[in-house]
């Protein structure tokens, strides 16, 4: 029996799939390989002999995976496609999660904290967090106070939603580009998303939201400008959060939302997507 030989490695498994089947589908004998690691979903070859020629099928595909010409082998051989299916809960696998994504996981538990003690009647940390004026903020210095908003939530739902989606993506990021990036995206966004708000509406708001938009701005773009790292939004999600800050604006919703926050959380991120391909291109010079 002949050892597999490998061709490329992937974060996500669709494209994945995607290059293994058009590979197939151009005579390459290739099959796709799945491993418990960071680029975990790899496509591997049977034949030596089809090394060239699929290494340089490969390269086009990394270069534009959205080609219509992969998705209409996907369709055409889609009975033989099986996705491997979501895992059940797993509490180790959970934990190693939050290990791996220490800055990700110390806001989220920061933001529960904060959220249950206010619960329970203990408020000191909504008041040394709550944003002030920035003439204020002058005269006593308190300048963390422009981050504090993003740590505090008035509901469960409101928590409930941020959270999700700070999990969600801040772990792909930090994953992908290590804490000190999604650090950096989250002071940037925080802080301009917070002062954008206070200085539209004043002081009372708060809640992750603006950094949230920034993940999902961040993620969004780097699907669009380099799809090869493999960090991406399906376009049905973005429409959604699109929609939603929309209707936001529009005043329709029983509750008030920082929609200035959402907006300028939102550009960081797309801003930040830009700024990491643009330091990877200049590495690559």
């Amino acid at each position: 029996m002949s050892t597999l030989l490998k061709l490329v490695a992937f974060s996500k498994e669709q494209p994945a799939r995607l290059l293994t089947v058009y590979l197939v589908e151009q005579g390459i004998h290739a099959e796709y390989q799945y491993s418990a690691n960071e680029y975990a979903h790899t496509v591997m070859l049977q034949e030596s002999s089809d090394q060239n020629e699929a290494k340089k099928l490969a390269e086009e595909f990394v270069l534009n995976p959205s080609n219509t010409k992969y998705q209409t082998s996907a369709w055409q051989s889609g009975e033989t496609v099986k996705l491997i299916p979501e895992k059940t809960f797993s509490l180790d696998k959970t934990i190693a999660d939050l290990k791996q994504s220490p800055f990700t996981s110390s806001i989220l538990v920061m933001c529960l904290m904060i959220y249950l003690l206010a619960m329970i009647g203990v408020s000191f940390p909504y008041s040394w967090l709550k944003i002030q004026p920035l003439a204020t903020l002058q005269d006593t210095g308190q300048w963390w106070r422009i981050l504090g908003p993003a740590l505090i939530h008035f509901s469960v739902l409101h928590i409930a939603f941020n959270l999700l989606w700070w999990w969600t993506l801040g772990k792909q990021i930090e994953k992908a580009f290590g804490l000190s990036s999604l650090l950096v995206l989250f002071v940037f966004s925080a802080a301009a998303s917070n002062v954008a708000q206070l200085v539209v509406s004043g002081p009372n708001f708060g809640g992750l939201s603006g950094v949230v938009y920034a993940l999902v701005g961040c993620v969004w773009w780097l699907g669009w400008l380099k799809p090869a790292w493999g960090l991406s939004l399906p376009k049905p999600i973005v429409g959604f959060l699109l929609v939603w800050l929309v209707v936001g604006y529009l005043d329709v919703l029983p509750v008030s939302m920082a929609n200035t926050a959402h907006t300028v959380g939102l550009i960081c991120g797309c801003l930040f997507a830009w700024f990491l391909v643009t330091k990877a291109k200049n590495a690559d010079r």
